[in-house]
């Protein structure tokens, strides 16, 4: 019987350690590999925090595994006989680690919040290059109004140069999310949200929406390319030779409801059309009512 059990067992616990080294491949855990300033920062301060609850966690583990043993059953020379009355080391320990805990992770959280603000311009002897992003049913668009050019479903630019986003979104809220080159931050419909980020070197990384919006919620992921310099002016160069030019019809067009889009290049933009996306929720919202002709019944 003990035989069958451990034949039964062994596949299960092998299986258990396989699943967890597995775990451990960076490769399959984009936070923990880092490939730009912001998001290595973000994972140290994962990191930070963990240390810092290990510090309540490990020595309640130990100190219960030690309990448990002293004063086990078999165990008839531990006499339990605690004092109710009063326990000055008890209390001190009870109130002042925790007192020091939050106050480390407030240090912490406000040190990471101002230095990790994601409207903070990032300090670099580059120019940070400017990019529109607005988020749609189930697609990603990308607008580069000094390059005059937009692509959807694919982040471009060069390595080692900062990138300003304006994100914002034509549809209901999305969550735009890089995980190995920044956080994620809120698209909204009428509104402006920032985000910086830099890739320390040339990649390709995965881009997605972190927020569920939809039926096509699950395919919604664009592509991210860190280039060479000489790599992203080819690669604008290529889109300005696109025939599909993204004016107002090939917009309406766009904004359709539709999945696993292509990535497909637009060899101009209309003048502020990103500008006009925002507007266009803010003045719906603003708009007066229309005037109802006298003895007119009200529009129902």
């Amino acid at each position: 019987m003990t035989q069958a059990v451990d034949k039964l067992l062994r596949p299960v616990v092998v299986a258990g350690a396989a699943l967890l080294a597995g775990a451990c491949d960076l490769r399959h855990s984009a936070v923990l590999d880092p490939k730009g300033p912001i998001a290595l920062a973000e994972r140290d301060l994962l990191f930070d925090a963990f240390c810092v609850m290990m510090v309540v966690i490990v020595p309640i583990i130990v100190l219960t595994l030690a309990f448990a043993w002293r004063y086990r059953a078999s165990n008839t020379k531990a006499a339990y006989t605690p004092r109710w009355a009063e326990s000055g080391r008890l209390d001190a320990f009870v109130w002042l680690v925790p007192a020091l805990i939050v106050i480390a992770v407030a240090v912490l959280v406000w040190r990471s919040t101002h230095k990790l603000d994601p409207y903070r311009a990032l300090e670099s002897a580059q120019p940070p290059l400017d990019i529109q992003v607005v988020a749609q049913d189930w697609k990603w668009l990308f607008i580069y109004p000094d390059q005059g050019i937009a692509v959807v479903n694919q982040l471009a630019f060069p390595s080692g140069r900062p990138v300003s986003l304006r994100i914002t979104s034509d549809t209901v809220m999305n969550s735009f999310y890089v995980p190995q080159l920044a956080g994620q931050i809120y698209a909204m419909a009428g509104m402006q949200t920032r985000l910086q980020l830099l890739a320390d070197a040339p990649g390709k990384f995965v881009g997605r929406n972190s927020m569920y919006s939809g039926g096509g919620f699950s395919d919604q992921h664009f592509e991210v390319t860190a280039m060479t310099q000489a790599d992203f002016d080819a690669w604008v160069a290529k889109a300005r030779q696109a025939p599909a030019r993204l004016d107002a019809t090939a917009y309406a067009a766009l904004a359709t409801k539709s999945r696993l889009n292509p990535i497909t290049f637009y060899s101009a933009v209309e003048p502020k059309l990103f500008d006009s996306i925002i507007a266009r929720y803010t003045h719906a919202h603003h708009a007066p009512a229309a005037a109802t002709p006298a003895g007119a019944a009200p529009r129902r």
